[in-house]
């Protein structure tokens, strides 16, 4: 991992835990957790995307460490 990616990462997770209330606190991190969820799939959808220009998904999913179709379901943002 990046060291800018670490720093967001520590700075989220220090967000979370300064909200003093619990029942607050789980909300936001369940919150968090599905905007990060749609915007990781966004980011490997476009990655997923990219890699197959001039590959076959067979190809693009041996580069990602799963399967050809698994890499085009990537691609569409599919879980």
């Amino acid at each position: 991992m990046t060291d800018s990616l670490e720093a967001a990462r520590v700075s989220l997770v220090g967000a979370l835990n300064e909200v003093s209330d619990d029942v607050e606190r789980y909300q936001a991190a369940k919150d968090l957790e599905a905007w990060l969820d749609r915007a990781l799939r966004e980011v490997k959808a476009t990655v997923a995307t990219n890699l197959y220009d001039g590959r076959t998904w067979g190809q693009v999913g041996e580069l990602l460490g799963v399967t050809g179709s698994r890499a085009e379901q990537i691609s569409r943002g599919a879980r």
